[in-house]
């Protein structure tokens, strides 16, 4: 069984024009039209949960979202942790943090103040220091521990 969507467009140069697009009525009926599913989050650490195969698009506008991770990556412990955890939360996952390649220590203080300058991001600059300590301590290619 199909419904019939009936949409007015205004044309510049026309006027108005009727659009008339046919869809099954399981389509028609969904908050977004194209939509089949929406995803949900699912909880569990990074890499727990099962990515599925890429689909390849087929015919029309029709799309699915999978699951996503509701969990904070777990920065390593020291000092330093909770502005990090607290300052760069407030724009942005933390998991920012752990996904990126170990970095050089010149590039983590780059990327701090970029997030500063560049973003505006409210860092005074004895927390920036405490900060790029911090993933300098961590998160370079001669102190990752993953």
């Amino acid at each position: 069984m199909h419904k019939t969507l009936t949409l007015l467009t205004l044309a510049a140069a026309a006027g108005l024009a009727l659009l008339t697009l046919t869809l099954p009525s399981a389509l028609a009926e969904t908050p977004r039209p194209g939509l089949l599913s929406a995803g949900d989050y699912a909880g569990g650490p990074l890499g727990s949960e099962l990515q599925p195969a890429r689909v390849q698009p087929g015919n029309g506008a029709v799309y699915r979202v999978g699951k996503w991770p509701t969990y904070t990556a777990e920065l390593a412990a020291g000092p330093g942790r909770d502005a990090t955890l607290g300052n760069c939360s407030m724009c942005h996952s933390v998991t920012y943090i752990t996904q990126q390649p170990p970095l050089p220590a010149a590039t983590w203080e780059a990327e701090v103040h970029k997030m500063i300058k560049a973003f505006g991001a409210p860092i005074q600059e004895a927390t920036a220091k405490e900060i790029i300590t911090y993933l300098q301590t961590h998160y370079t290619p001669e102190t990752r521990k993953e």
